[in-house]
């Protein structure tokens, strides 16, 4: 009786809890809320001043004392009080606009796969704590395959890639389950260091994340790419990934501090410059692939062959990134639609049908303590 009475005054929410962003899907509602999975922290105080797109906007420029800050490394938490704090703020947040006070809601959160049974109980107890009623939890390849609408309950093969800002997740799923899957700690994040670390090592020229992000986003590219053919993408996507890039070119500014001098300056770069930063990591992706399609079995493998190979969340979006995938494996690669926010589509999916579709949930049963 008491849970029928939360379920009517509480919004079930899914929420793709990311290393970079994170969204939020209210039952019946949609995506309400994508926002920087980022938390501005007073060290002094143990206070939290921001969180979230007013966080984000501090990013290296706050006093010392003041640290903003992500709570998820590679997808799992590595700071459990400030991710409470920040999925507390994500829940209130969600059922604003129907004025409930301390909602009680259930909620299904997407995680990477392999993570450890003890990284599992972390998000689920972090989630209880601030303030669900049940916690479920889907791993992210299986939201994105069902936020792609592919056909994840027939008897055939489908191929996803998850590429976020902390892990890139392979996968191969038939009959509402993951038949083989690598999770790789290699992503949009490590590709902005690739950057970072580019331009100190060429150019004795220190940059920040932002920046970095903003070059990659600009001009970075995983397969040469033919700009009188390539379509450019709409400004309202580059917003979307938080980029301050208006369009996209051949050639971009690269600002940050001379290590030498100490002072600042500007350099140009280009495509293939930034391409060759991205290189190294781009190649051991790929591997991640293929081993995954060499692990597959043939039955499958004939099906993926036909489907192809789709591609999800914000590192899809590098340029010629699906040309490169489908040439180093022969299959035929595509980006499904809406990338950034499949996996939170896929849970919100789930939540919307939880009764048929609980089998596609993790077991969290033995993560659960004994009564």
């Amino acid at each position: 009786m008491f849970n029928k009475l939360l379920s009517r005054i509480s919004e079930d929410i899914a929420i793709d809890l990311g290393t970079a962003n994170s969204l939020v899907y209210v039952r019946g509602r949609g995506i309400v809320i994508t926002e920087p999975s980022v938390v501005a922290v007073n060290q002094k105080t143990g206070q939290i001043l921001a969180i979230g797109e007013e966080a984000k906007k501090m990013v290296g420029r706050t006093p010392a004392h003041i640290v903003a800050t992500r709570p998820l490394v590679s997808g799992v938490i590595s700071d459990f009080d400030v991710t409470e704090q920040m999925l507390k703020y994500f829940i209130e947040k969600a059922h604003k606009k129907r004025f409930i006070i301390g909602p009680r809601p259930r909620v299904i959160i997407g995680i990477p796969f392999g993570v450890t049974e003890v990284e599992k109980k972390a998000v689920q107890d972090a989630a209880k704590n601030a303030g669900a009623r049940a916690v479920y939890l889907i791993e992210q390849p299986m939201a994105a395959a069902i936020g792609a609408k592919l056909a994840i309950q027939d008897p055939g093969g489908n191929f996803i890639v998850d590429i976020g800002g902390g892990t890139s997740e392979v996968a191969v799923i038939s009959l509402g389950g993951i038949v083989t899957a690598k999770s790789l700690r290699i992503a949009g994040d490590r590709l902005n260091e690739d950057i970072i670390q580019f331009a100190q090592n060429e150019y004795n020229l220190l940059v920040g994340e932002r920046t970095a992000e903003d070059i990659k986003i600009g001009v970075g590219s995983a397969y040469p790419i033919n700009y009188a053919k390539n379509l450019k993408r709409p400004e309202k996507l580059l917003k979307k990934q938080g980029s301050d890039v208006a369009d996209l070119a051949s050639e971009l500014p690269l600002r940050g501090r001379n290590l030498i001098t100490g002072l600042p300056e500007e350099i140009m770069v280009s495509e293939e410059s930034i391409r060759r930063a991205l290189d190294k990591s781009l190649k051991q992706i790929v591997r991640a692939i293929k081993i995954t399609v060499e692990e597959t079995p043939p039955e499958l493998l004939s099906d993926i062959m036909v489907r192809g190979i789709h591609l999800a969340g914000g590192g899809s979006l590098l340029r010629g990134l699906d040309v490169l995938i489908q040439k180093e494996t022969k299959i035929p690669t595509k980006i499904v639609d809406d990338p950034l926010t499949a996996v939170v589509r896929g849970a919100g999916l789930v939540l919307e049908d939880l009764d048929e579709l609980q089998e596609v949930l993790v077991d969290t049963t033995e993560l659960s303590p004994p009564r």
